[in-house]
């Protein structure tokens, strides 16, 4: 008789549809690209409607990571139980988020100094024990999901932030098209077995193509840039998109899990979803800001 899987972990790995057809994705691909479609979608009208919107999706999408992450970091069985700071990790992430676009980024550098110095006196005041421990967890949550999820808010903070924040997701999410199309349809060479097995060199050729075409597309006509800074943006994109992913599979072998979490159907947790776009984050407001500057010549 087989013992049912009794942990949160195993029955997560054991769950899924009876019966369904494997596919090389490992995904149900039509739930998987309904629920993304969703997603854009949402993002999207909380920009259309007013900006400030998007600002709240951001912060309740960065909350829900943070308590994904810090839930697989006090369950995780490889390196030893994480207990990461709850209350001062939340805290932390909403005023990052807000902070960053009020005030730009001397407020985002002094609410994340905050937020380390709350997670270290909140976790001493529970014991000394294990509490270097605990609390490099929650320094590592806090830099890992609010502070890159913030650079968001920096974008979202220029007269046409709302351009630039769609130009941004657009060109991210190319990334994991063109590298999932290609992958699936011509994966042969694996670009880390051991990391993420179903990540090739084929489909990381397809990213970086589809990201620079989206580049000089989005660039272009949505903020009057040149066809090169695009060509830059898609090109950097595609990079930092691929290496968020692998981050986030590290962190997944590592810990034992498929998915981080299960709150979205056919994608697993939103860290899934987020992993691409918070390494983005930073390198599209770096490159928009030197490449395309509101108002002014670029720097190069």
């Amino acid at each position: 008789m087989t013992t049912p899987p009794s942990s949160r972990r195993e029955r997560r790995a054991a769950a899924g549809a009876p019966g369904a057809k494997p596919n090389r994705a490992g995904r149900n691909i039509p739930l998987a690209i309904l629920v993304g479609v969703s997603l854009g979608a949402v993002a999207l009208a909380s920009l259309l409607f007013r900006k400030e919107g998007f600002l709240a999706v951001v912060i309740v999408a960065s909350c829900l990571a943070v308590w994904e992450l810090r839930w697989e970091l006090r369950d995780g069985l490889a390196r030893g139980k994480i207990n990461v700071p709850l209350v001062p990790s939340m805290v932390g992430a909403i005023t990052m988020i807000t902070a960053s676009y009020v005030g730009g980024g001397q407020a985002l550098t002094v609410c994340f100094g905050l937020t380390c110095i709350s997670v270290l006196l909140w976790r001493v005041s529970d014991g000394v024990a294990d509490s270097i421990r605990d609390i490099t967890g929650g320094i590592f949550v806090a830099a890992y999901v609010p502070l890159l999820a913030s650079f968001s808010s920096l974008l979202l903070f220029a007269p046409d932030g709302v351009k630039r924040v769609i130009v941004f997701i657009a060109v991210t999410v190319c990334s994991d098209i063109g590298g999932f199309a290609v992958g699936v349809m011509a994966g042969r060479h694996p670009m880390s077995p051991s990391v993420s097995p179903k990540k090739s060199w084929e489909g990381a050729a397809g990213s970086v193509v589809v990201c620079v075409i989206a580049g000089v597309g989005t660039v272009t006509v949505m903020l009057g840039g040149t066809w090169w800074a695009g060509a830059i943006l898609g090109l950097s994109l595609a990079a930092s998109a691929t290496l968020g992913d692998l981050t986030e599979s590290t962190i997944k072998r590592d810990l034992g899990i498929k998915d981080m979490g299960s709150i979205l159907p056919g994608h697993g947790g939103l860290m899934d979803r987020m992993d691409s776009l918070l390494l983005s984050a930073p390198v599209a407001w770096a490159i928009l800001t030197i490449l395309v500057p509101v108002g002014g010549r670029a720097l190069l």
